[in-house]
């Protein structure tokens, strides 16, 4: 049986390597982006398990919203990251920071 803690000790798990991924790799923005949406779903994860363990639905619909959100947030990010590219032909955080006016 699967009990409400297994699924706080997996969102907790995956939140943690997605910080850790955060302070580790400071140079590719590709892999902030996806560290940032690891981040999202742990968090869905745990809505879900308290929402199903409380009998309520209103986690499961906050969940739709956050899907949403980083959906919009992967898209722009996206579409941001090929024009930097474009231009400035790479893709490393460092060299992308001197933004010109």
């Amino acid at each position: 049986m699967i009990t409400l803690a297994h699924f706080i000790v997996l969102g907790a798990v995956l939140f943690s390597i997605a910080l850790a991924s955060l302070f580790i790799n400071r140079k590719n923005v590709i892999v902030l982006l996806m560290s940032i949406e690891l981040m999202l779903l742990a968090v869905n994860i745990n809505f879900v398990a308290f929402s199903r363990f409380l009998g309520d639905v209103a986690g499961q619909v906050f969940v739709f919203f956050i899907l949403t959100v980083a959906a919009a947030e992967t898209a722009i990010g996206l579409a941001i990251l090929v024009l930097l590219f474009r231009n400035r032909s790479t893709i490393n955080v460092a060299e992308i920071d001197s933004m010109k006016g």
